[in-house]
């Protein structure tokens, strides 16, 4: 064998997704492409997480960024899924928000059986990391980032939003997730080591305090957050509704932006609401995110939902 050849092992292996080709792209609405389950990193010991990006057709200028994470209480849940009362729209909720000129990443993470917290935020990190390394040729602007999840990936969109600072994200879209695993409310103790909280820590949260605090955005809000868009369900019976009034009222007393909107007689994943609410709810959201990242193409003009707090 040559000296100067690669190892077997190393030559049929699959180019790192910083260096890989782009999957060939896909048109699945007559003005969106899209380019499905690509590879952003090589975690140690398990498997290549992938996202799925949709992009506007024909782009004039390089796209703000929607990063999208699914929910699943951790454990379960899929990239491309926003909630059981969006799963039937056509055209899908990704396909609307790249419609409307963003560049949308709907993006795996570790999920609880397979490691615990931080390695789900890390997965995140890593996806903006590859986001911008490869920004040129996906014509995206990462540093017009914001970040929007649903249940569990409201809370880790958060916790991305008020700690990743290379480059920071312009604002976040949190749909009832959870702000603090260490607070005791009606159908939820720390002290239990079997809910979702707990297989996300790797134990009950009460039993490891610092590291409960370190997956609480409540914990991490400043003064130079960006802008927040709270949306939750009066009547949540998976995630209380106050986890996102008290991540509201901590963001508020740094004098951060944030909008909160409560719904009544809604439940978790929007149980309860009508189509035409949780239309609303979605078209709100995807305009909040519009006035974060101005256009030379801007097309919108926002609007305030009854019930509102703290226009941004």
């Amino acid at each position: 064998m040559n000296g100067t050849e690669p190892a077997p092992r190393n030559s049929i292996a699959a180019p790192h997704p910083d260096e890989a080709a782009l999957p060939p792209q896909a048109f699945p609405e007559p003005d969106v492409r899209l380019l499905r389950a690509v590879p952003y990193a090589e975690p140690e010991g398990t498997r290549p997480p992938e996202l799925d990006l949709w992009l506007p057709r024909r782009p004039d200028e390089p796209l703000p960024l929607v990063l999208f994470v699914h929910g699943g209480g951790w454990q379960r849940g899929r990239r491309d899924d926003m909630g059981v009362r969006t799963r039937d729209w056509s055209p899908t909720p990704f396909a609307r928000i790249a419609a409307a000129g963003f560049a949308v990443a709907c993006v795996d993470y570790r999920l609880s059986g397979e490691a615990v917290f931080p390695a789900q935020l890390d997965d995140l990190r890593s996806a903006l990391r590859w986001l911008g390394l490869r920004s040129g040729e996906l014509g995206i602007d990462t540093a017009r980032t914001v970040a929007w999840g649903e249940s569990a990936g409201g809370h880790l969109a958060a916790l991305l939003t008020l700690t990743h600072a290379d480059p920071p994200l312009t604002g976040a879209v949190v749909w009832y997730g959870p702000s603090d695993l260490g607070a005791a409310r009606p159908g939820y103790s720390p002290h239990d080591p079997n809910t979702p909280e707990a297989r996300l820590l790797g134990s009950a949260p009460a039993s490891a305090p610092a590291r409960a605090r370190a997956a609480s955005p409540v914990a991490h809000t400043h003064a130079s957050a960006p802008p927040f868009l709270l949306v939750h369900g009066e009547q949540d019976t998976v995630v209380a509704c106050s986890h996102s009034t008290d991540l509201a009222a901590s963001l508020e007393s740094t004098g951060a932006r944030v909008e909160l909107w409560t719904v009544p007689e809604t439940d978790h994943v929007w149980r309860g609401a009508s189509d035409s609410l949780v239309e609303n709810i979605f078209e709100h959201s995807l305009r909040f995110a519009e006035r974060l990242v101005p256009r030379t193409d801007s097309r919108t003009t926002a609007h305030r939902p009854p019930g509102s707090t703290a226009e941004p």
